[in-house]
């Protein structure tokens, strides 16, 4: 929706907004800043899901600090990020995101194999997203565990490929996704939607790409 947003003309004369909610997705770094711009304010980035009476975390309203890219800070809930195993990880390192409160559903209704799955032995909910905490406490999400690229055992996050190929000049919207190769189980599938009335080939875009992600990631279909 807000990259909808940005390609109409604003209302004239545009009205005062108090702030701008993301949530649901990552929004990434070029649309924000394009949509704070355009509208003349603050994007609030946030994250929630309906196993936690939806919001679990926010960025802060201004003149707090905001950082493009997190997804904000805990709010009202414990937040950590853990291993496979269960284990807490130090600031900076990715894994799982964790997550227990008052606000954290209890279990799902009839599905006991959803229920041993979905907490770890200390009561915390496994969301299923992967990510990472920041010194400050900010929440950076690097994918969706189940979304993850496995690239001959080598984890690739489709969010950090979208996030580099959106920030081309004649790139408006990009996803990357996994696709079956019988020698590495699967590859990488990018799709874009270049800017109109630009001219924009596969090769070209593959070498850009190329320049400024490691070559293993690089896209095998566009």
């Amino acid at each position: 929706m807000h990259q909808i947003l940005i390609k109409y003309p604003v209302p004239s004369p545009l009205p005062s907004i108090r702030f701008i909610r993301s949530c649901s997705s990552p929004m990434s770094s070029k649309v924000y800043h394009d949509v704070e711009e355009k509208f003349s304010a603050p994007v609030l980035e946030a994250y929630a899901m309906t196993e936690a009476s939806h919001q679990m975390t926010s960025s802060p309203l201004p003149p707090k600090g905001r950082k493009p890219g997190s997804v904000g800070k805990a709010a009202s809930i414990d937040l950590v990020i853990m291993d496979d195993k269960g284990k807490k990880l130090n600031v900076g390192e990715v894994g799982e995101v964790c997550i227990k409160g008052e606000n954290v559903t209890k279990g799902y209704l009839n599905n006991e194999d959803a229920n041993k799955s979905s907490y770890t032995a200390d009561g915390f909910f496994r969301t299923g997203d992967q990510g990472r905490l920041d010194k400050d406490g900010f929440l950076t999400l690097t994918g969706r565990l189940k979304e993850l690229i496995n690239k001959g055992g080598e984890k690739i996050s489709p969010i950090e490929i979208d996030e580099l190929v959106s920030q081309h000049p004649l790139v408006t919207e990009a996803v990357s996704f996994a696709i079956d190769d019988p020698m590495y189980g699967q590859e990488v599938g990018l799709a874009v939607v270049k800017k109109e009335g630009t001219e924009l080939e596969v090769k070209d875009l593959k070498k850009w790409i190329k320049e400024r992600i490691s070559d293993y990631k690089v896209p095998k279909k566009v």
